[in-house]
């Protein structure tokens, strides 16, 4: 596509050069431009990228879009930086839009040939944005997925880097599945996400609310809880359908957000509800732990079995219904999906011949281990035997908080690694002893975290479950700068297979 063209649709003022260019991609990293890429620079929170212009030069761009409120950088030494160049340099008021801008044009607007879903939320966007595709793909329609655990493209699946990548990698995927014939899309859409435009240009033809917790407060993130819940509600300026959590404590002033906006659905577990799960049962079908429930409202009703465990994952299903809903997918699509659906990490089922429930889940702070803990105890009929750790350079205060969890619910603690980063893991688990020793907890330490997996399955018996928590979908660990394989799933199983004597 013609500079030229792009640089029209973005309103910007080229500084110098010939905008008579072919271009071939849109870049925020300087390392991945070549020949023929579009270098924006981005002012980050901690890396300004108006220093990396110069090596976006070196390596052949064609075009440097900088932003008008950059320090430093004047005209005469941009011009002098792509002098013996045919680099142009151009100038925006917004570079963060125009990365979105950019890549939206020069891969020819795909976010307005897909149906776009997405869902924000502090819990559940991962798994009903899993619930949802399975539902739409059981429907005939074929559906991407942009979130934490993955980027689905047809057949593909790539590990992602954010939850809501960069603009300019949304707008590159979207094109992928409009060349794939693909045509809706689901996404987690974070509170970073919508801050920082990484969405910017993208309408929703439904987005759901599911919840709001206290998360994601710090100097790189939102300054407090006003900033992050505002953040959410953008979601809904360009959508044609807001889906809210009725159960959720801010329902009321998220619909009093959206409705002057859009249509408005809700779900939860209310008479008012349009959307309305009953009769909740906690449910055993073989190997699957699951959660059956009767769905009445407004709108469709039957019988539903979700094949994950515990309220807050009939409260995911809902959301994803709702969403199914306004996708017009049929009610027997819906059943069939939620019956059979599996989650990277989230409450993950390992399956076993030892009369085990073994579930691997995400379950990284506090109040997402109480929820996790309290749900698997209603489903056990033995010992609630769990096995976790925390992550280095994170929060001190949510190891103490999440041993104190651990051992005012669980029968049993098995304390152990996580990704211990930079720090020493010994340092870390001293931390989540002292929440531990608040409580009257049995526990015992393990810091080899494959050791520490196998020691929890070995000491149960059959009743007992087992809750391997705080990297789920994680297939790694971190120590310093060395990164590697691991996997709790592959591990667990690993495990069972050795106690079972190698019968699968």
């Amino acid at each position: 596509m013609l500079l030229s063209d792009i640089l029209r649709e973005l309103d910007s003022r080229v500084i110098t050069g010939d905008t008579a260019c072919e271009v071939t991609s849109v870049e925020f990293n300087s390392k991945n431009v070549s020949g023929g890429s579009i270098f924006v620079a981005i002012i980050g929170f901690n890396n300004d990228g108006h220093s990396y212009i110069g090596d976006a030069i070196a390596r052949g761009a064609s075009c440097v879009i900088v932003d008008s409120e950059r320090k430093g950088y004047g005209e005469e030494e941009l011009a002098e930086m792509v002098a013996g160049t045919k680099c142009v340099v151009a100038e925006m008021k917004d570079t963060k839009k125009a990365l979105a801008l950019a890549a939206a044009s020069l891969y020819g607007h795909p976010e307005k040939q897909i149906d776009i879903y997405g869902i924000t939320g502090t819990k559940g966007k991962t798994t009903s944005s899993f619930m949802l595709r399975s539902i739409l793909e059981a429907a005939g329609k074929k559906a991407g997925l942009i979130g934490t655990v993955c980027n689905i493209i047809g057949d593909e699946k790539v590990n992602s880097v954010h939850t809501t990548p960069e603009s300019s990698n949304i707008f590159s995927m979207m094109r992928s599945l409009r060349d794939k014939d693909i045509s809706n899309l689901v996404m987690e859409v974070s509170s970073q996400g919508l801050k920082l435009d990484r969405v910017y240009g993208i309408s929703y033809k439904a987005a759901a609310f599911t919840n709001l917790f206290e998360d994601h407060i710090g100097k790189n993130e939102h300054p407090d809880m006003a900033d992050y819940f505002n953040c959410k509600l953008k979601i809904f300026d360009r959508c044609d359908t807001a889906v809210v959590n009725l159960d959720c404590a801010q329902a009321a002033d998220v619909i009093a957000y959206a409705s002057p906006r859009c249509r408005v659905l809700t779900y939860g577990t209310g008479e008012e509800a349009d959307f309305r799960a009953s009769d909740i049962k906690l449910e055993r079908r073989g190997h699957v732990t699951g959660t059956k429930f009767k769905l009445t409202g407004n709108y469709i009703s039957g019988e539903f079995f979700v094949a994950l465990p515990g309220k807050f994952n009939v409260s995911n299903a809902l959301c994803a219904i709702t969403m199914a809903y306004c996708a017009g997918c049929d009610t027997d699509s819906m059943i069939s999906a939620l019956a059979s659906i599996s989650v990277p990490g989230r409450m993950q089922p390992v399956e076993n011949n030892l009369g085990l429930n073994i579930l691997v889940d995400y379950a990284h702070n506090a109040a997402a281990l109480e929820s996790a803990i309290d749900t698997l105890k209603e489903y056990t009929e033995g010992r609630v035997i769990t096995v976790f750790g925390c992550g280095g350079n994170r929060s001190t205060e949510r190891r103490f908080l999440m041993g104190e969890v651990s051992g005012r619910l669980s029968d049993y603690t098995v304390i152990t690694s996580d990704n211990p980063r930079e720090e020493d893991p010994k340092a870390i688990i001293d931390n989540i002893e002292i929440g531990m020793k608040k409580t009257s907890g049995k526990y015992e330490i393990e810091p080899d975290r494959a050791s520490a997996i196998k020691l929890s399955i070995a000491m149960a018996k059959p009743g007992d479950t087992v809750l391997i928590a705080g990297k789920g979908h994680e297939d790694y660990q971190i120590f310093g700068k060395t990164k590697i394989h691991f996997d709790d799933v592959e591990q667990a199983y690993k495990a069972v297979l050795e106690i079972q004597g190698g019968v699968k």
